[in-house]
């Protein structure tokens, strides 16, 4: 009896095969042509009320409006403030913490369960206090992204800094160094990538953060922008608003990146 041939599988099928930088190009834009496509469909042919949602067209309209009459690029640049100062400052306390705790188990033992714990707090439930301690200005806008991301930064890091090769350490500790060059010359510099990727993918979190921030008390940004289109019904402003949001955030991880690209190298060879 003939051998059954195994039935052949197209290269770009076979599961975890690599994608050319064209390709995924090519199929990352065919994605949004497709979804502003059936979005257009669906408004300008009357499937949707434009009371519910406006079409890609009067989202134009509208976004064009914002930047001419209404000062949105003060918004936007109102609201990238607030993520970056948030952030910047939950990664200066988050970062020496998470090394710690990863370094020292002892350290670990004491702050991981308060940490673990206020991880689960939706910062959003703390703007009430936050509006009492410190008012409706930047710093209460600051402190809801602050409480958002730090202590998911400090766990992530902690976990990076733990998992680092005990080979390596042993053979560090047989050359004569010290605990505090151990953390120095081989924990912080092998979790260093990754610890740059953790800082990116919780930049994306921030950016959820501003939002809720914004929603509330706030005069300013893009989250107060689409509060106040939402109580005029104007559907076409609050998507040109999320929209905004989303490219802005895709330029910040682009950027990011690259720079992570660029001072770890080496982590790739």
């Amino acid at each position: 009896m003939p051998a059954v041939r195994p039935t052949p599988v197209r290269r770009s099928l076979r599961p975890l095969e690599p994608v050319g930088a064209a390709t995924r190009w090519l199929l990352g834009t065919a994605f949004f042509v497709l979804f502003f496509a059936v979005w257009a469909v669906a408004t300008l042919g009357g499937f949707v009320s434009p009371t519910f949602l406006a079409s890609p067209v009067t989202m134009v309209q509208e976004g064009w409006l914002l930047f001419t009459q209404f000062d949105f690029l003060h918004d936007i640049g109102m609201t990238v403030w607030r993520v970056l100062g948030g952030f910047v400052l939950a990664a200066i306390v988050a970062v020496p913490l998470g090394i710690g705790m990863g370094a020292h188990k002892g350290f670990e033992a004491f702050l991981e369960p308060f940490v673990s714990f206020c991880r689960y707090l939706p910062a959003s439930a703390f703007i009430p206090l936050l509006i009492l301690w410190a008012g409706l200005g930047e710093m209460q806008k600051l402190l809801v992204i602050f409480i958002g991301s730090v202590f998911q930064i400090i766990l992530m890091v902690a976990v990076i800094v733990g998992s680092a090769r005990r080979d390596l350490v042993e053979a560090a500790y047989t050359l004569g160094a010290t605990p505090t060059g151990i953390v120095r010359r081989v924990l912080i510099p092998g979790a260093a990538p990754d610890i740059a990727e953790t800082l990116r993918l919780v930049l994306g979190w921030a950016w959820t953060y501003v939002i809720v921030a914004e929603l509330i008390g706030s005069s300013s940004g893009i989250g107060h922008m689409i509060t106040d289109s939402q109580a005029l019904l104007n559907t076409g402003q609050i998507i040109f608003g999320i929209i905004v949001i989303g490219v802005i955030g895709l330029v910040s991880d682009s950027l990011f990146k690259a720079l992570n690209r660029r001072l770890f190298a080496w982590s790739t060879i």
